[in-house]
């Protein structure tokens, strides 16, 4: 990332295949002072040629509005980018050896950090205990996170820097994980944490991502971290940063500077960690996991949200934690109004285990559904972890995205990096080819939802497109030809009806080569260039 400097006035963008509903066979675009200025056809791009400031041959390149990725933990990415990545970690004692060698390289580091174990996967299905974890790291502080960071292991030293915690030997969860995470940040120094975020949006827009939504709070990160990431973000060139903060403290969360006292804050826990909150018990568990608000507390924070003019927001996974959530968000309509309560876009985090009832009560609400694709595709299926917890039958339910907007539920596409990595054109795939059939939407539906769906996620609803007057935030992308993708898995070669009026997009077919990011350009401004482009 660099300083923030003026864009160029204007840019013609020409040879090219731009995805714009305002012309779905459009081959040219012209950028001006940041906006979308004109779509149109290479001919009429001509009239445009002695006019601008920059040309940029597209060679036969696609380019799309840019990516938002709407449930991202910054600082805990760049994090995960330069620390002990376990996600691909075979088996403990695989694990186990990482550690050792990670520790060995990093003499230096006051806590060692790491993330993306899961002993589900393992042979023996069983975590690390904290004496293996304190011989592989030599006695040093030690955090390690679930793959889902709602539980961690950690090693005595790590203990021994949160005085008063008596932890069992086991995966730490509730408050005593919040507790060591909060001893592990406040390890990092603030040169550390500029340089974790540095990367965690510079790799982003590696990715065609333009804008993240930051979801911070004061379990999750710090206050220190949340206003630094903002005001980087403010002052230097990258993605945008739109930033929530998880607190029931409304004046807190305006003076931070966040769009909604929304994000993280926690409803439930995860199904991997059995703290989300269910109405039948775990398969594997005898009981329903952890419950952190009740409808009575999700209204009140809803209608001082409405009241403030701020966006309401809330992590819910399990189908109590959900049913909660539609019942307090309802009680709190009754309060201030249902049009007020649709006005402001309260939007929940996950989503996962919804019934009918929950979809009907998310339409009738105008809440968004801020989910994650990504989530089936490495947690669902017959043998995934997904069955394991709650059963076959009760797994196939999870992720309905179809559902949601057969009923004109909003979605907006993330990926909860670190907890699944950056990948917006996998994270469309995920949705279009869901390990249940039924749950599948269009890629087409799924790419708005990863691009217009976060802009309309915090009440811009012109922009996320390619028209003129949105904003210039695009990316330019190397792929294969373009296809019109039905939900049930059709693919029909673009074609050249002008009255299909459909702009394609690349084939995602599962095999299918993803498409490579270019240039990302956000404002107007150049954030990425694949080197040698």
């Amino acid at each position: 990332m660099s300083e923030r400097t003026d864009p160029p006035q204007t840019v013609l963008l020409r040879r090219g295949e731009v995805h714009s509903p305002a012309d779905p066979f459009a081959t040219a675009m012209v950028v001006e002072r940041g906006q979308v200025a004109w779509v149109g056809s290479e001919g009429a791009a001509d009239a445009f040629a002695d006019g601008v400031d920059e040309t940029v041959d597209l060679d036969g390149a696609l380019v799309t509005p840019a990516f938002t990725d709407a449930h991202v933990h910054t600082t805990a990415t760049g994090l995960a980018l330069t620390g002990l990545d376990l996600s691909d970690a075979p088996s403990l004692e695989a694990a186990l050896v990482r550690v050792r060698d990670f520790a060995a390289a990093r003499p230096d580091d006051r806590v060692l950090r790491g993330h993306g174990w899961d002993a589900a996967r393992w042979p023996g299905g069983r975590p690390p205990t904290r004496a293996e974890l304190d011989e592989a790291a030599g006695g040093r502080p030690l955090y390690l996170s679930r793959i889902d960071v709602h539980s961690a292991v950690v090693t005595t030293a790590l203990l021994d820097l949160t005085p008063g915690l008596d932890a069992a030997d086991a995966p730490l969860t509730g408050d005593a994980h919040h507790a060591v995470r909060a001893a592990t940040l406040a390890a990092v120094t603030p040169a550390q944490r500029a340089e974790a975020q540095r990367a965690a949006l510079a790799h982003a827009a590696s990715l065609g991502i333009g804008s993240v939504h930051e979801c911070a709070g004061p379990e999750i990160s710090s206050e220190d971290d949340f206003t630094d990431l903002l005001r980087l973000a403010a002052e230097e060139t990258g993605p945008r940063v739109v930033g929530y903060w998880a607190e029931q403290d409304v004046e807190k969360a305006r003076a931070l500077g966040a769009t909604g006292a929304a994000g993280d804050l926690f409803v439930d826990g995860s199904l991997g960690s059995h703290t989300a909150c269910l109405h039948q018990p775990y398969t594997d568990a005898d009981h329903t996991g952890t419950g952190y608000l009740d409808a009575d507390a999700v209204a009140a924070h809803v209608v001082a949200c409405t009241e403030a003019g701020l966006q309401a927001g809330f992590h819910a996974i399990g189908d109590a934690a959900v049913t909660a959530v539609v019942e307090g968000v309802r009680a709190a309509a009754e309060k201030v109004g249902l049009a007020r309560v649709r006005a402001a876009r309260h939007r929940v985090e996950h989503a996962e285990l919804l019934t009918p009832e929950t979809i009907a009560g998310f339409a009738e609400l105008g809440l968004t559904a801020s989910v994650q694709p990504a989530f089936d595709a490495l947690w669902g299926g017959e043998d995934g972890m997904y069955a394991r917890r709650l059963g076959a039958e009760r797994a196939r339910s999870l992720n309905p995205f179809a559902a949601l907007l057969r009923a004109g539920v909003p979605l907006a596409f993330g990926s909860d990096s670190p907890v699944t990595p950056l990948d917006p054109w996998g994270t469309v795939r995920a949705a279009a080819f869901h390990r249940t059939p039924e749950h599948r939407v269009s890629v087409r539906a799924a790419f708005t939802a990863h691009t217009r769906g976060g802009w309309r996620a915090v009440g811009r609803d012109d922009a996320g497109v390619l028209v003129p007057g949105a904003p210039a935030d695009y990316a330019v992308w190397r792929t294969d030809e373009l296809v019109v993708q039905a939900p049930d898995d059709r693919v029909a070669r673009w074609s050249t009806d002008p009255r299909s009026g459909t702009p394609g997009l690349p084939d995602l077919t599962p095999g299918h080569d993803l498409p490579v990011c270019l240039r990302t350009v956000v404002g107007g401004r150049t954030v990425f260039v694949r080197p040698g482009e």
